[in-house]
């Protein structure tokens, strides 16, 4: 007596664990996507390193700060367009976010944003300033009062050097235009990381340093 069975068919065990390994990682991603990644810290071009600094701190002019007077903003062109319809303020904002999503405009209208300066995390583009490491005004009195326009435009909107980073507006409002023998991020472990790029950039644009601003940077960059 014959019959036609229809054939079951059952996975490997070496099957069934990859499927599993497969299924238990879309959970994840979904999971990952509800509940959003963390961000990441706002990262500016990497600064030349601690030893780097030290020497460049000093190959820099020494002397004493200058004047204000002449100083304008608006002697700094900012922020330009970079690529498209963004400018440079929305360039650092897309570099420095997690999931940031923009408008045609290129304004941000959604991502997350974590401040280097204090460890804060915001998730609305209005609570973040770009901040200019070298303030502008600390610029003019350090030597870019001789610059042309040009050259302080440039400057103002630099994407190359470590001179622009994203962090919570009020920390750089309370900054203003101090130097690091005047005012430091509230997060002391970034104070190295701050003075690598205040001297990396300072160096390149061969601004000058005042004796208090140096020493500062000194015992900084020595403990790093």
């Amino acid at each position: 007596m014959s019959g036609i069975y229809a054939r079951r068919t059952f996975p490997s065990p070496r099957k069934a664990a990859r499927t599993a390994i497969v299924t238990a990682s879309a959970a994840l991603l979904s999971l990952s996507a509800l509940v959003g990644a963390p961000a990441a810290q706002a990262a500016p071009p990497t600064p030349v390193t601690a030893a780097t600094a030290r020497t460049y701190l000093g190959e820099l002019t020494e002397a004493a700060e200058g004047s204000t007077t002449g100083y304008s903003r608006d002697a700094f062109p900012h922020w330009i367009t970079q690529s498209g319809t963004c400018d440079t303020r929305e360039t650092v904002l897309k570099r420095d976010g997690t999931n940031v999503v923009t408008d045609a405009g290129c304004a941000a209208t959604s991502g997350t944003w974590k401040s280097a300066y204090d460890d804060a995390t915001w998730t609305a583009a209005s609570d973040v300033d770009i901040d200019h490491v070298v303030p502008l005004a600390e610029a003019w009195q350090s030597g870019a009062n001789n610059w042309t326009t040009a050259q302080r435009q440039a400057f103002a909107n630099d994407l190359t050097r470590p001179q622009l980073i994203a962090v919570t507006d009020n920390v750089n409002q309370s900054k203003g235009d101090r130097d690091p023998a005047e005012w430091m991020p509230p997060l002391a472990s970034y104070d190295c990381m701050y003075a690598r790029m205040w001297v990396h950039v300072k160096h390149y644009y061969d601004l000058t340093v005042d004796p208090a601003e140096k020493s500062a940077l000194q015992s900084i960059l020595n403990g790093c």
